[in-house]
């Protein structure tokens, strides 16, 4: 866990940032008194990193198959929840590649 005192509004915004990536992370960035808390920080950046590199794979997915791939889209949403429910329970999410850039970064 990031910090000893995680509130329910901090799990609260953490999940969501999960669930409406990459919109509530942008407006959590945006938010003084949210983004410099170290839980919701964690899990928010985190989903942004996820976000983009999603779009991006995706769209070179997209080009490459023709927009085939773009039916498997949604699958993205199944880590994505259970990432949610994580940082509502108060737990850290560990995403692969993800996690240690975000850590390497200092975010």
């Amino acid at each position: 866990m990031a910090s000893n005192t995680v509130s329910s509004d901090d799990k609260l915004w953490a999940a969501l940032a999960y669930v409406f990536t990459p919109v509530v992370p942008i407006i959590i960035l945006l938010l003084e008194d949210k983004k410099n808390r170290p839980f919701i920080k964690e899990h928010n950046m985190q989903a942004l990193v996820w976000a983009v590199a999603l779009f991006v794979i995706l769209f070179v997915l997209g080009i490459v198959t023709f927009g085939l791939i773009s039916c498997l889209a949604p699958l993205a949403w199944i880590p994505q929840l259970y990432w949610a429910y994580k940082a509502f329970q108060g737990e850290s999410v560990n995403i692969p590649v993800v996690t240690d850039f975000v850590k390497k970064q200092g975010w």
